[in-house]
């Protein structure tokens, strides 16, 4: 469980987070959702570690990160897996290599270790015969899988993917959000997925926090969705045309 108390951080003069707090669950798909600028990527980040907030605390099933030494922050990094949006492979690594990388860095596996270990998790993300090629050479939904596997390889606590369907046409960003909710039930990992789509909030969003002008207007679940009277979360959901005429045949059959 990952829980976040109070969080503030501004840049010069500019405040991006507003005292935020939120509770990300162990075995669930819990979602970050809200316009461009609402203060997403600045919370994401400083949940990371990547950027020190001005003030709040950030904690990993009790271990505060503010208070661990670096040694100690090392090893929860060790604990962390992370699908970035623009995936971030190595174009001049092999498949193979770049989903070793992780292992190279933080473990004394054995080369054929490491080998055995890439294939298992080449196998969860569907991806077969890939070992030797280079990212140029698979389309961007297997990157994505790569990507994924990569973030898995250490059997990570906790698994943060960023927009994991950018880019991805409709079909393709269905998959990769089965098989993040499929790795997040298998290793009962906390996984926190920063995301505007709307499918995938349907389709795998088992906790739900709306950032908007960097406050949490909204929290709930996917079955919450078509019947809150929250008006942020309205004006974000029902932007969409399809979602708009979701709601109006849902409310035409009487379902809410």
């Amino acid at each position: 469980m990952i829980e976040v108390k109070n969080l503030y951080k501004s840049f010069e003069d500019k405040a991006v987070l507003k005292g935020i707090s939120a509770t990300f669950e162990t075995g669930k798909t819990n979602m970050i959702i809200g316009r461009s600028g609402s203060g997403k990527t600045v919370f994401v980040k400083s949940v990371l570690g990547l950027i020190q907030p001005d003030s709040g605390i950030v904690s990993f099933d009790g271990r505060i990160w503010r208070d661990l030494s670096l040694a100690e922050q090392r090893k929860l990094r060790m604990e962390m897996g992370v699908v970035f949006q623009g995936n971030a492979l190595f174009d001049s690594f092999t498949i193979e290599e770049n989903i070793m990388f992780p292992m190279k860095m933080f473990t004394h596996k054995s080369l054929p270790e490491m080998k055995e270990r890439v294939n298992e998790v080449l196998e969860q993300v569907n991806l077969e015969n890939v070992n030797n090629k280079f990212p140029a050479e698979i389309s961007g939904g297997m990157q994505k899988r790569v990507a994924l596997a990569r973030a898995i390889v250490l059997y990570p606590k906790y698994l943060f993917c960023d927009e994991p369907n950018s880019g991805l046409d409709p079909k393709t960003a269905i998959i990769i959000d089965n098989l993040i909710h499929d790795l997040t039930q298998r290793y009962d990992t906390t996984t926190v997925i920063n995301t505007h789509d709307m499918n995938s909030i349907m389709e795998i969003g088992e906790k739900i926090i709306l950032l908007k002008d960097g406050h949490k207007q909204w929290e709930g679940d996917k079955s919450q969705v078509f019947i809150s009277d929250n008006e942020d979360l309205n004006d974000f959901v029902f932007s969409s045309s399809l979602f708009r005429r979701v709601k109006e045949l849902m409310q035409k059959e009487g379902k809410f």
